[in-house]
């Protein structure tokens, strides 16, 4: 914990308001200008536009970025010079021809993406929350952050008939207050976004009412937010009165949304459930329409299906379109899931995403070599299970560790055991009962986790 946060968590719950009102009006002085609402209007057109359009953007797009980062990139430069001393003499401008981009070799030396022609001193600095708790650091110009703002004003309000001028609730990885405090306030309010930003790590049981009373009292328009965070406080205060809210939407974020969560969410708060999905590196985004269709945004990046990840789905590989500044080509996100071409019922011709699986890291594997994910279907059907989280401790035993439901007379082990072994043969299942799953050190929750060594992953195939 740094010197600056450890201060900021001394502060009285007032003056922690204020410091997050002074961090709010600063970051709306990067993301919005003159221009924004333009912007905004312009990405709301380009919903309507045709094939035709699309393609001769992204193309155009495309060819630009890829022409300045290999000429204007310090890492993409040296690789190209590099390529061209061994007598590589294929082109730059064919997408096919990059390699793919680990997360590794960005994490080494983040700087050496940023275009020469631009002083990250003069950009704005912001970080990923990495999954495993190590994270990026990545730079954008001024512009980019207004016209990546802009998209999102569009596609993650617009569409739901809100603004950035709406009061709005978030729950985040931010420690907004210590974790060792017991009593409300469990939040703060940012007067400089509309925001009160409610900590991720105190939904409890006992809590619930409070969070819940919480957004009545600022009159909470919009809920966005882990998923993760939002169902357990959907699940927490199963009586919910949503006559005493004012909540509009529910969006989700960072995380998949399945549908037993979509259904407790939806029910608790008494409004839609829409999912959004993105990273902080901006090479790809989505957010789901009102037929519950989930569109890509073409503005921010290409998503590329590579192999697959499992037998329904494949590994994402991105290429950033938005910040030319710090371009990401053919970059291995570390998500899975597919893409699909079928039009939708909304009138939006925007590319659609068929199903998110989440982080291909978290994918189960066994002795024969396949990769098994999207295990959310065994916790279906009245388990007696709140949440859950496996663990792959070796090629012949995963660890189960759940919380009961606080409504339920039992939990159903054997069916919980046997709907795994379904899926990974015969398989030796622990069951560990906890009071809590641990999240990341932002707040996330990984529902799968594979600790093979990788020995273990050799012997797998992988």
């Amino acid at each position: 914990m740094s010197a600056a946060l450890k201060i900021y968590h001394r502060l009285p719950p007032s003056a922690r308001n204020a410091v997050a009102s002074v961090r709010g009006y600063y970051l709306n002085w990067w993301r919005y200008g003159a221009r924004s609402e333009a912007l905004v209007e312009e990405a709301l057109e380009r919903d309507s536009w045709n094939d035709e359009q699309w393609r001769s953007w992204q193309e155009e797009r495309l060819e630009f970025v890829l022409q300045r980062a290999a000429t204007r990139v310090p890492y993409y430069r040296r690789l190209w010079e590099e390529r061209r001393r061994r007598g590589d003499k294929s082109s730059w401008s064919q997408l096919e021809n990059w390699p793919i981009l680990e997360k590794k070799d960005l994490r080494s030396d983040p700087m050496s993406f940023v275009a020469d022609d631009r002083s990250p001193s003069r950009m704005f600095q912001d970080h990923t929350s990495g999954t495993t708790g190590s994270s990026l650091d990545l730079w954008l110009s001024g512009d980019t952050v207004k016209q990546w703002y802009a998209l999102f004003e569009a596609r993650a309000r617009r569409w739901y008939g809100l603004s950035r001028q709406d009061r709005w609730a978030i729950f985040g990885g931010q420690l907004v207050t210590p974790v060792s405090q017991e009593d409300p306030p469990y939040w703060v309010w940012n007067s400089g976004m509309n925001q009160l930003y409610m900590s991720s790590y105190h939904i409890s049981q006992d809590s619930a009412k409070a969070f819940v009373k919480a957004l009545s009292d600022y009159k909470i328009k919009y809920l966005l937010g882990y998923t993760s965070a939002i169902y357990s406080l959907a699940r927490s205060w199963r009586s919910i009165s949503s006559k005493d809210l004012e909540l509009k939407t529910v969006i989700t974020n960072a995380e998949p949304v399945y549908d037993h969560q979509r259904e407790a969410i939806a029910e608790a708060f008494g409004c839609e459930v829409r999912e959004t999905y993105g990273m902080a590196e901006i090479v790809a985004a989505a957010s789901e329409c009102g037929h519950g269709t989930l569109h890509q945004w073409p503005e921010a990046g290409l998503i590329e299906e590579n192999e697959y990840v499992d037998g329904e789905s494949y590994e994402f590989i991105c290429t950033g379109l938005l910040n030319a500044d710090m371009p990401l080509v053919r970059y291995r996100v570390g998500d899975s899931g597919r893409l699909s071409k079928r039009e939708c019922g909304c009138g939006r011709n925007l590319p659609v995403i068929e199903t998110i699986e989440g982080r291909s890291d978290d994918v189960l594997l066994t002795r024969d070599g396949r990769r098994v994910g999207r295990m959310d279907p065994v916790f279906k059907g009245g388990l007696g299970i709140q949440e859950a989280q496996i663990i792959q401790e070796s090629l012949e035993k995963v660890r189960v560790k759940f919380v009961p439901d606080q409504g339920a007379t039992r939990v159903e082990a054997g069916a919980l055991i046997g709907r795994i072994r379904e899926r990974m043969d015969d398989i030796e299942v622990e069951l560990e009962e906890v009071e809590s799953i641990p999240r990341t050190e932002r707040g996330k929750f990984r529902a799968v986790i594979c600790n093979l060594s990788e020995e273990e992953r050799s012997q797998a195939g992988v």
